[in-house]
């Protein structure tokens, strides 16, 4: 009986190394079919897991309280499994540079528990040639094993997209690969046990490898183009939405929307791509002139915002400005990587305090890695600008009406001379002073407009 029935037949298990956005869904779909032991160091989180909650909504608390994943934070349960899955971050240095710290010390843990005749497979988003290079010398070194002999690995990325409930990992084509034709079939069966949609079998670890950050990369750079027509659009005066929705009716017009790219996908992926080009001696062209282009967006906002508030007649320094979403997208609470930060930074370079409201974001994570304390919608008050920056769900019942109420209450320096001698004592004089940065198109600009609004969006 080979590994593939041993699995199937539950006399083996599979073992899920990191739960996160990514790792945690994994668990869950596999255990509906077989065995799962689902790893992470992160005790706390496991503790959440046991109670039945899902700190990352993207299966629900009813699913983790009925899965049957094993969840543990004990390293030593990874030798009762045969089959091991590693889903963990791989995020960039400040520098932009690959930080491959998670994909190593995930490597170690599980290389000091790996035993004979395991499979691993990685899934973390990598530039081709970690796999082999990188992550089976640590698997060897640690358990004293031989790859290709005593344990194979095989890669597999991950194309969960957070926050979406379509696309998920029974719906999308999983590429597969192994370091032997013995080991893909492996590995294509044992993920064909889950996925829906079937695998692809690619040629070579490396090919997946690359497969899978050209995928995320292609998205930046079109996602890219979108924002610097937008920048090029506002400066002729012209709706980039408007014009996008034209340009759409043409049959092979790309559907691309200009917007704030972070994450731990989009917005880092192609680095690893341009650095292992450097390390070729290729100096990327089109791929980093596109991450400029998206890194900047942040500081775009903020500025186009602070030119709003000066043309609204508001004075800048010591103004208050309310953010609505901080999380790196809509519908989803992890803000690691979120761009929504760089408005938030720069906005208090100019003197201003900045209030934030989302109810769907991660308030530990957050506090862990800004120090932002959030506020409710409620007690959001006497603010000078409004800037709608994730369109989460939760936001599309406000009103327009909601907001007006929201900001301080102040007569336009323009109108002074001539109304100063009728305004009684707490009167409020509508004026086009309602500063609205809406960043994705949440409402609609005409409305908006004619209800007193300076209304600007990407």
């Amino acid at each position: 009986m080979n590994l593939y029935e041993s699995i199937k037949n539950k006399k083996e298990k599979v073992s899920l190394i990191g739960l996160g956005y990514v790792g945690m869904p994994i668990a869950v779909v596999f255990a509906k079919k077989v065995d799962v032991i689902g790893f992470d160091i992160n005790k706390a989180k496991i503790d959440l897991y046991k109670s039945g909650i899902d700190p990352t909504k993207e299966v629900g608390d009813e699913a983790i309280k009925n899965t049957t994943v094993e969840f543990t934070s004990d390293e030593i349960r990874l030798r009762e499994a045969k089959f091991h899955i590693v889903a963990v971050p791989t995020p960039v240095n400040k520098d932009h540079t690959p930080d491959l710290t998670p994909v190593k010390s995930a490597s170690k843990t599980l290389g000091r528990n790996l035993t004979k005749g395991s499979v691993v497979v990685y899934e973390s988003t990598v530039y081709p040639g970690v796999t082999e290079d990188v992550c089976v010398p640590i698997l060897e070194k640690e358990s004293g094993l031989k790859c290709g002999v005593d344990f194979k690995v095989g890669y597999s990325p991950e194309r969960i997209n957070p926050g979406d409930k379509v696309h998920r990992l029974e719906t999308i084509t999983k590429i597969v690969s192994g370091i032997d034709e013995e080991t893909l079939d492996i590995v294509a069966k044992v993920y064909e046990l889950v996925v829906e949609a079937g695998v692809h079998r690619a040629e070579s670890i490396k090919v997946a490898e690359a497969a899978k950050v050209i995928e995320n990369s292609q998205r930046d750079i079109n996602i890219a183009f979108m924002n610097e027509l937008s920048i090029i659009f506002n400066k002729m005066e012209i709706d980039t939405q408007a014009v996008l929705k034209a340009a759409g009716t043409k049959w092979n017009f790309l559907e691309f929307h200009p917007g704030l790219v972070g994450g731990h996908c989009i917005g880092v992926d192609p680095y690893y791509l341009t650095y292992k080009a450097e390390q070729m001696g290729y100096h990327s062209q089109i791929i980093l002139s596109g991450r400029k282009i998206n890194d900047d967006m942040g500081k775009y906002v903020a500025e186009s915002t602070v030119k709003k508030m000066i043309k609204a007649n508001k004075q800048i320094n010591g103004s208050k400005v309310a953010i609505f979403g901080v999380t790196f997208k809509e519908n989803c609470p992890d803000v690691r990587n979120t761009k929504v930060i760089d408005i938030i930074n720069e906005l208090e370079e100019y003197g201003i305090e900045v209030k934030i409201a989302d109810p769907v974001a991660d308030k530990e994570d957050l506090w862990q890695g800004y120090r932002i304390v959030l506020c409710k919608a409620e007690e959001i008050t006497d603010i000078d600008a409004i800037i709608f920056a994730v369109p989460h769900e939760e936001f599309k019942t406000i009103k327009l009406e909601d907001l007006k109420k929201m900001f301080r209450k102040n007569i336009n320096a323009d109108l002074m001379g001539e109304v100063a001698a009728t305004v009684e004592p707490g009167d409020d004089i509508e004026s086009n002073s309602y500063v609205l940065i809406d960043v994705k198109g949440m409402f609609n600009r005409e409305t908006a407009e004619n209800m007193g609004f300076l209304y600007w969006r990407l």
